[in-house]
């Protein structure tokens, strides 16, 4: 028993990015928009925090909280091509998404090469401390955006508003509703919650940025969003699940009689884990009626 406490802490580390980008994907895609871009937008969150901590570590003990915010800013801007491609100019929405994994992928390395003479950031002195019972800072972070979620999208009127856009565009514009400007916003917001647990990721599991560094979390938010019916309580069910996955896999290396076994196994473990709750789990369609659906103006 005292090792599974033990391993509360980590396991809740690993949460807390899941959480926080898979409630930004739940936005976006509960207002009809798909945002398979959460892991490159993670990647550039990731990248801005480590770039920003490093910067300012020296000067000023406010470093990795400077970090957070620019690093959901910056999220915020890149989702704003996102946005301005899928919801502006109707284009593919899956395929948008990928154009931005791409380039977050080329444009940090090569960002890194330009500040750091590297393709990664500097190392970290010091990243983000743990606090009480040794659990990070992140992962109250991670609460409070699931709260904040849940009561704008159930419980505000602007939620509502949201979720009609992703069921019935077409009848929420006839109510009044700006469609585009709705979708806008939510791909905005799910842009600074990805580029938010980039940093959350970056800050507390590694001490730089590299191009590994998100590895795959991004699209394990965008597998917790459809394995939670998008739902916020869905949602946060399947990142900790997932999470803890992630945090098995590190531990399960320590476990005698699991060492004969080769590494490669304990790294794809998460990813394996992921795609069989899918399979298993998978039936009725819960998503959004209108997800991945371009919205024209006018139309039927």
């Amino acid at each position: 028993m005292s090792k599974v406490l033990d391993m509360v802490p980590s396991i809740l580390m690993m949460v807390a990015p899941i959480l926080i980008a898979a409630m930004g994907g739940l936005v976006s895609e509960r207002s009809g928009v798909v945002n398979i871009a959460l892991e490159g937008l993670m990647g550039i969150g990731a990248f801005t925090a480590a770039t920003v901590h490093v910067l300012l570590e020296p000067a000023t003990g406010l470093s990795v909280w400077i970090a957070l915010v620019a690093a959901a800013g910056a999220g915020l801007a890149a989702s704003s091509v996102h946005a301005l491609a899928s919801v502006t100019l109707n284009a593919d929405q899956v395929i948008s998404g990928t154009g931005i994994n791409l380039l977050a992928t080329g444009g940090t390395v090569f960002l890194s090469e330009i500040i750091f003479h590297q393709e990664r950031t500097e190392p970290f002195e010091l990243g983000m401390m743990p606090g009480p019972g040794g659990i990070y800072p992140t992962a109250w972070i991670a609460v409070v955006v699931l709260l904040v979620v849940g009561y704008a999208l159930y419980r505000r009127p602007w939620g509502f508003r949201l979720r009609a856009c992703g069921e019935h565009p077409e009848a929420a514009a006839s109510a009044g509703i700006d469609v585009r400007r709705t979708r806008w916003i939510a791909v905005l917001v799910s842009g600074a919650l990805a580029g938010l647990a980039g940093a959350c990721l970056v800050l507390t599991e590694t001490i730089q940025y590299t191009s590994y560094t998100v590895n795959g979390a991004g699209f394990i938010a965008l597998a917790a969003v459809s394995f939670g019916r998008w739902t916020p309580a869905g949602v946060a069910g399947a990142s900790l699940l997932f999470g803890t996955a992630v945090a098995l896999s590190i531990y399960m290396v320590n476990i005698a009689g699991l060492r004969a076994l080769p590494p490669e196994f304990f790294s794809i473990l998460p990813y394996l884990i992921t795609l069989v709750t899918l399979v298993v789990f998978s039936g009725r369609d819960y998503a959004p009626a209108a997800a991945g659906r371009p919205y024209e103006k006018g139309g039927s």
